[in-house]
């Protein structure tokens, strides 16, 4: 079994944020969110390995705000479930749920590379 992930956009709120910074601010914007997703991804996927719950729910947290400025709300919903799964107690639900995020994440980070075609 190999779980796909569909990517979903909101491009009318990166479009708003491309409206309200122009584009050099919101692809800045855009540019950082996408690195400090990618991290928090990684550290999500060491906290669960090494079994730091705290550290991953903090992460989870704070994906949410992240993900949503760019127009990723499909991340910001999987990473407040997996904060549910973990206030639950629910070892399971959370492992299966972290690593639904993780694979929405590697390729939601892809879509809004290629959507903007930005560079690092």
């Amino acid at each position: 079994m190999n779980p796909v992930e569909s990517v979903r956009l909101d491009r009318d709120r990166l479009n708003a944020l491309y409206v309200q910074l122009g584009e050099s601010g919101a692809e800045d914007v855009v540019c950082r969110a996408i690195e400090e997703l990618a991290v928090r991804l990684a550290h999500c996927e060491r906290c669960w390995r090494q079994d730091h719950i705290a550290e991953l729910r903090k992460n989870a947290r704070s994906l949410i705000a992240i993900s949503e400025q760019i127009g990723m709300c499909e991340i910001a919903q999987v990473a407040a479930d997996v904060t549910a799964t973990i206030d639950n107690g629910d070892d399971v639900a959370r492992a299966a749920t972290l690593f639904r995020l993780i694979r929405l994440g590697d390729r939601s980070l892809t879509a809004v590379w290629n959507l903007r075609d930005l560079s690092l």
